[in-house]
C-alpha cells in the first residue's frame, strides 16, 4: 500500500486506553520509600494504584492522558483533525477525561459510559533527572471491544493509529483486529486507510513480542524507540532493526532520544537530529508527540524527512515541561520553524 494516505475528513482516528494521568515531581527519596525502581513502568490493580497515589501528595497535576490520546492532542495542536475510540466510566475521572480531550479539539464519543470499573489512571512520578516511574491502572479501558469500533468512523480517517498497550487486554485485541480489517477495505476510487502502530514501551514488546511480529505484517507505518524495535526483531543494533523493518515491508519511524530519529523507508534510511531542549523536565509523552508530528506531516503532504522533523519538534516541546500534552500551540512552533508545507 502507498504510504501517502487519501484526503479524508479526519486526518487520524486512534484506538487506545483512556487514562487520566496524575503527574507529580518527586525526589529520589520518595521513589525509594514507595519501593519503585526508577524508570520502571507496570500495570497495577486498583489497590496498588491507591497505595502509590497516597504517597504522591496533593500537588499532583491531573490531565487526560493515555498514549494514543496524547498523540491525537498533538495532531489537533498542529491544526489537524482527529477522533478517539476508547472507554471511560461514569465517574468524575471519566467525565474529566472526555471534557479535557474534547477541549483539545479531538472528537470523542465513548457511547454508553461504563458503570464499573472506574476510569483508568496512570500515576507518573518524575524525578529531578527527568526520569519517570509509571504505574497504570487500566480500569474501564479494559471494556473496549470490537463492537465499539465504528465502521463509518474508520472510513472517515486517512490514518488508523493503534496503541500497542491495547494488546494487554484480549477484548481490545479483537477491537484492533476489527479496526485493521475495516481500514484495509479499499474506498471507491482510492486506497484504504493507512494503518499505523505504536509499540508503546519495551515492557509491552517483551510481553507480546511474537504477536507484535505478526501484527506488523498488517501495518504500514511502525513507531517505536530504539529499545522497542531492537527487542521486537531480536536485533543487536538499530541498523539490524532497520533492515528487519525494510524486509517486513513496513515504514519505520524510530526514535533515539537525544540522538534524534531515523525513518526506514522502502529503499533508504533518513536520519533526523533531535531538537535541542534545555532543560529536559519530563520525558513522558515524547514518543506520543513524535508520532503526532509525524502523522500530521504524513496527512498534509510532507516528505518522510519532513514528517520526522515535525515529530522531533513536537517531542521537544513536551519534554521541556511536566505533562504529556503541549503547552504551546504546536502549529505556531511549526510555522516559526518553517516546517509546514
Amino acid at each position: 500500500m502507498d504510504l501517502a494516505p487519501p484526503s479524508r475528513p479526519l486526518d487520524v482516528v486512534a484506538l487506545g486506553n483512556a487514562i487520566v494521568d496524575v503527574l507529580a515531581l518527586v525526589d529520589d527519596a520518595a521513589v525509594e520509600r514507595l519501593g519503585l525502581p526508577k524508570g520502571s513502568m507496570s500495570l497495577v490493580d486498583a489497590a496498588e494504584s491507591e497505595r502509590v497515589m497516597a504517597g504522591v501528595g496533593p500537588d499532583a497535576l491531573q490531565v487526560a492522558g493515555g498514549s494514543a490520546a496524547n498523540t491525537l492532542a498533538g495532531v489537533a495542536s498542529l491544526g489537524g483533525t482527529a477522533a478517539y475510540v476508547a472507554r471511560v466510566a461514569d465517574d468524575t475521572l471519566g467525565r474529566f477525561f472526555a471534557e479535557d480531550l474534547r477541549a483539545t479539539g479531538v472528537e470523542f464519543s465513548p457511547g454508553e459510559l461504563v458503570p464499573e470499573p472506574s476510569t483508568g489512571r496512570c500515576l507518573v512520578l518524575v524525578t529531578p533527572d527527568g526520569e519517570r516511574v509509571m504505574r497504570t491502572y487500566l480500569g474501564a479501558s479494559t471494556t473496549l471491544g470490537p463492537d465499539h469500533v465504528d465502521e463509518a468512523l474508520i472510513a472517515r480517517a486517512s490514518v488508523l493509529y493503534l496503541e500497542g498497550y491495547l494488546w494487554d487486554v484480549p477484548a481490545a485485541r479483537d477491537a484492533v483486529r476489527r479496526a485493521i480489517a475495516l481500514a484495509r477495505r479499499p474506498s471507491p476510487g482510492g486506497p484504504g486507510t493507512v494503518v499505523a502502530l505504536s509499540l508503546s514501551d519495551p515492557y509491552c514488546v517483551e510481553r507480546h513480542r511474537g504477536d507484535f511480529v505478526e501484527l506488523v505484517e498488517q501495518v504500514d507505518l511502525l513507531f517505536g524507540n530504539e529499545a522497542e524495535v531492537t527487542m521486537l526483531w531480536g536485533a543487536a543494533t538499530l541498523d539490524e532493526a532497520v533492515a528487519a523493518a525494510r524486509s517486513s515491508g513496513v515504514v519505520g519511524a524510530f526514535t533515539r532520544g537525544a540522538a534524534g530519529a531515523v525513518v526506514a523507508g522502502a529503499t533508504d534510511t533518513i536520519a533526523v537530529p533531535a531538537w535541542p531542549v534545555d532543560p529536559v523536565v519530563d520525558t513522558t509523552g515524547a514518543g506520543d508527540l513524535f508520532a503526532a508530528g509525524f502523522l500530521y506531516g504524513l496527512t498534509h503532504g510532507a516528505s518522510l524527512e519532513g514528517c520526522a522533523r515535525l515529530g522531533g519538534l513536537a517531542a521537544a516541546e513536551v519534554i521541556g515541561h511536566l505533562g504529556a500534552r503541549p503547552l504551546v500551540p504546536l502549529r505556531e512552533l511549526a510555522e516559526g520553524s518553517s516546517l509546514l508545507v
